[in-house]
């Protein structure tokens, strides 16, 4: 069974005594002792995960971390120094939660209750834009180009004067885009072209992180 928690402190008790709180109650847990080595091994990429981390680790600390996975990893920090200025980045960047230590058992538990939620939801959406991709794929070059100018709202005259093409021909094409996309009304034709837009902007790859170089 793989991991859906992943705990990042580089305090070994701490993280040992996470995990055995979170396997108590069915969630299984893996520790890490640095960022950089849970970046480097952790398997989460497409995964339901959450990840709590301890703010201050060394070298690279919570916050960068967070920075690292960006906000399709839900995140928890957790603290034995709280700051507000700290925590007011975190919760801004997406932070589900920032805890502070010695955290109680219930609070932790609904945190990551909440994360795995968002985890879920974001799941969820990610296989329904995979399937969303995969229906755009059935669209030959014309139909896409059809696909996006009704999306903008213009008639089927309007597109046929713009594509060089007559009225008739753009309903043909317009019919196939709906059946390709499994779409059944314009809005959903709308809606489908917006989350395939958005999701283009929100899948746009971070900078590679830099390893530290080897002495």
């Amino acid at each position: 069974m793989q991991p859906s928690i992943y705990v990042v402190d580089d305090d070994k008790s701490v993280g040992r005594a996470l995990c055995r709180v979170l396997g108590a109650h069915g969630r299984r847990a893996i520790q890490y002792e640095s960022a950089e080595k849970f970046l480097a091994e952790a398997d989460i990429l497409g995964k339901c995960v959450c990840v709590i981390v301890d703010l201050l680790l060394p070298c690279m600390d919570g916050l960068a971390l967070q920075a690292a996975l960006g906000r399709d990893v839900p995140i928890i920090v957790l603290t034995g120094h709280p700051d507000v200025p700290s925590a007011v980045r975190a919760l801004a960047a997406g932070a589900v939660d920032f805890l502070v230590k010695p955290v109680d058992e219930s609070v932790l538990l609904a945190a990551v209750d909440r994360a795995m939620s968002k985890a879920d939801e974001a799941t969820r959406r990610r296989q329904e834009l995979n399937i969303l991709r995969a229906r755009l794929d059935r669209l030959t070059k014309r139909e896409h180009e059809v696909m996006l100018l009704v999306a903008e709202g213009l008639m089927n005259k309007q597109v046929a004067n713009l594509l060089g093409t007559v009225e008739k021909t753009i309903k043909v094409h317009r019919a196939r885009v709906m059946q390709k996309l499994e779409v059944d009304s314009l809005p959903a034709l709308v809606r489908a072209v917006d989350r395939l837009n958005l999701d283009e902007t929100a899948q746009s790859p971070p900078p590679p992180l830099v390893k530290p170089a080897q002495p």
